[in-house]
């Protein structure tokens, strides 16, 4: 599975990336939502994992911007917050995510939570 991981800080976005590459996954990092696009326009993920407190323009508006465009609105979007009283589930789910995550995130599970949620898609695409 092809993954953009969008996390500003270095150590985070660093081990999640080790993470994933070392369950088999292609992993693309970036430390900023601006830069999303030109990843995305180069190489189109299966998921985002998406930090919600970025410098800039913060998680929430990306996936907003993600899911108006065509060819963005089908990408599964995981958002990750170590701030759920700013960022909450609510507010992600309806800017468009499709799963939330609450840091710090558990290294022995992301990989096959990252899996399963690919997996109910395929069985249920999603609209």
């Amino acid at each position: 599975m092809n993954i953009l991981v969008i996390e500003d800080h270095p150590t985070e976005l660093k081990l999640t990336n080790h993470v994933l590459e070392s369950s088999g996954h292609d992993v693309n990092g970036l430390d900023a939502a601006e830069r999303a696009f030109d990843a995305i326009r180069l190489k189109k993920p299966d998921l985002i994992l998406l930090d919600m407190q970025l410098p800039g323009m913060n998680g929430l508006e990306l996936a907003r911007l993600l899911r108006v465009d065509p060819s963005t609105s089908d990408i599964l979007i995981v958002a990750v917050t170590s701030h759920p009283e700013r960022f909450s589930k609510p507010a992600a789910l309806e800017a468009g995510c499709d799963a939330y995550l609450v840091k710090p995130l558990s290294t022995r599970t992301l990989p096959r939570d990252l899996d399963q949620l690919v997996a109910a898609r395929d069985r249920s695409p999603i609209a």
